[in-house]
Formats: structure tokens, C-alpha cells, sequence
């Protein structure tokens, strides 16, 4: 997944985005009202993480110049991306302001990093329609345990593999194109050019013989998992 982390302490920031990038996902921080709200207008998400107590900084047009505001402007637009709340606050009045911003779920802090990973599957699996399990011939993928199997026999795929492979098998029949793949696999601090792309793509086509599916290349489109002939 690509996830918009919006958390105003920075020492709590990195923390869990190296928790969500130790597990396989692409991870852009903001740390405030401005940079929250730009990233979110720019690049599309799998799924945001907002923090409510968000300081204001450039800016003041903001009626708030906090989360709830950030989460009011992108709804307002019509942006339905998953959001899981991280607030220290609360009272059940907060909770509700949240809820009624269009949150879509709630966590008080302090919690527990495997809970909000596990939260966020859990957003972003209600809001696609796909479970964590895809399968096509004899091979199968499991994105809960991070588990890739060919004729039931473990491999395993670096975190970026996996999850171009998760790509193209959710659901598997289906045309996904490079910039799409570019764009899941890539932060503001590091884009993933074509040629990086096509290198994770020759080492899956190795990683796939004999599971009865492969890798096709569609000329202008991008790239098909289908099962072998």
C-alpha cells in the first residue's frame, strides 16, 4: 500500500513509518496542516493515517489548521481514500467530530504499531472489495503473512517484489500499468524509474517458473499476470 502518514511529532512519525515500511508499504510523511493537504490534492493513496492535533503553519486560511480540517477538504472533493484517525484525544465528543469528518476509523493513542498495520488492511480490504489472499495456478499469495508460495513451497520476495506481485494478482486477470506500479512503489523522497521497475519484473518471471502463471509485457499498457498455456 502507499500511505499518507500525517503526524506532527517527528520522532513518532519515523517510528511508524519504519514500521510500515519494515512491512512492505510506501510511506509519504507530513507533518503539518499545509503539507498534509498538498500531498493529499498530488498523489493518490491507498490509505492515510492523520493525526487530529496538527499545528497550522502556511496555513491561514484554514479554519482549523488541524486534522479534522485537512480531513473536511479532501471529502469535500470527493476523496474517499480510507482514513484511520491517530489522536491522543479521547472523549467521545472528538471521536464523533472525527467520524462525522468522514473518518472511516479510530485509534487512541498510545496503541500498538501491528494494530494500526493490521487496521489499515482492514480499511483498505472493506473499501477495494479484495481479501489478503490471491491465488492463480499453483501459485499463491498471502499479504497478512507476507507468505509467497509456489505448489505450496515457500519463497521469498523482497518487500518490493511482493508487492508488485500483490499488484498483479489483486485481482489476478487483470492489466496494470507502470506508472501505476510506480506510483504504489515510490515516496516523495525516492521515485522508482522504469528501468527499476523492469528490473523487479524480470526477477519476478524468474521467481514464477513452474507456478503456472506468468508475466506478460502489453506494449503501451503495462503489465498482465496470466495463467501459462
Amino acid at each position: 500500500m502507499r500511505i499518507l502518514l500525517v503526524e506532527d511529532d517527528a520522532v513518532l512519525r519515523d517510528v511508524i513509518a519504519r514500521s510500515l515500511e519494515e512491512a512492505g508499504h510506501r510511506v509519504d510523511p507530513a507533518g503539518n496542516v499545509r503539507e498534509a493537504d498538498h500531498l493529499w490534492r498530488v498523489q493518490p493513496f491507498d490509505a492515510v493515517l492523520l493525526d487530529l492535533n496538527l499545528p497550522r503553519h502556511e496555513r491561514p486560511d484554514s479554519p482549523q489548521g488541524n486534522g479534522l480540517s485537512v480531513l473536511r477538504e479532501a471529502r469535500s472533493r470527493g476523496d474517499r481514500t480510507p482514513v484511520l484517525v491517530l489522536t491522543a484525544r479521547n472523549r467521545t465528543e472528538e471521536r464523533i467530530a472525527g467520524l462525522d469528518a468522514g473518518a472511516d476509523d479510530y485509534l487512541g493513542k498510545p496503541f500498538d504499531l501491528a494494530e494500526v498495520e493490521a487496521r489499515l488492511r482492514a480499511l483498505v480490504r472493506r473499501a477495494t472489495g479484495s481479501d489478503d489472499v490471491a491465488q492463480l495456478g499453483n501459485l499463491r499469495l498471502d499479504r497478512r503473512a507476507r507468505r509467497f508460495t509456489v505448489a505450496d513451497a515457500h519463497l521469498e520476495l523482497p518487500a518490493r517484489e511482493f508487492e508488485v506481485l500483490w499488484e498483479l494478482m489483486s485481482p489476478p486477470g487483470h492489466a496494470v500499468s507502470k506508472r501505476t506500479l510506480s506510483d504504489k512503489l515510490s515516496n516523495f523522497d525516492e521515485a522508482l524509474g522504469d528501468n527499476a521497475l523492469e528490473s523487479f519484473i524480470s526477477r519476478l518471471r524468474k521467481k514464477l517458473a513452474g507456478s503456472g502463471a506468468s508475466i506478460r509485457t502489453l506494449r503501451g499498457i503495462g503489465y498482465l499476470l496470466e495463467p501459462e498455456a
